[in-house]
């Protein structure tokens, strides 16, 4: 059984730079894709961008193309998303998933994913 856990929200101003880091638990790291979703107030969850299991490939939505950098550690069983130029825009929650699937390439739908985490609150302010 997968086990992820979100860490590093938090309040930032426009402009700041923030880290999140996804924690798994159980079945090999290496063998499945990780994504970070969000979810603002009065919106749909949606993609930001996921890493391939074996770090070799990354896939971003445009709106975090050259801002955000997904990677991610085998050997620590953790992801990371560094998010700079943050704007009020991309105040939400956000969500590790894990798509188990034994080696697939990247996902971008949320039903392609079969874990998720509870999500870790990043609030933005202008």
């Amino acid at each position: 059984q997968v086990q992820l856990v979100e860490s590093g929200g938090g309040l930032v101003q426009a402009g700041d730079s923030l880290r999140l880091s996804c924690a798994a638990s159980g079945r090999t790291f290496s063998t499945y894709a990780i994504g970070w979703f969000r979810q603002a107030p009065g919106k749909e969850r949606e993609f930001v961008a996921a890493i391939l299991w074996s770090g070799g490939r990354t896939y971003y939505a445009d709106s975090a193309k050259g801002r955000f950098t997904i990677s991610r550690d085998n050997a620590e069983n953790t992801v990371n998303l560094q998010m700079s130029s943050l704007k009020p825009e991309d105040t939400a929650v956000y969500y590790c998933a894990a798509d188990l699937n034994l080696r697939r390439d990247i996902r971008r739908g949320l039903g392609d994913y079969d874990v998720w985490g509870q999500g870790t609150q990043v609030t933005v302010s202008s």
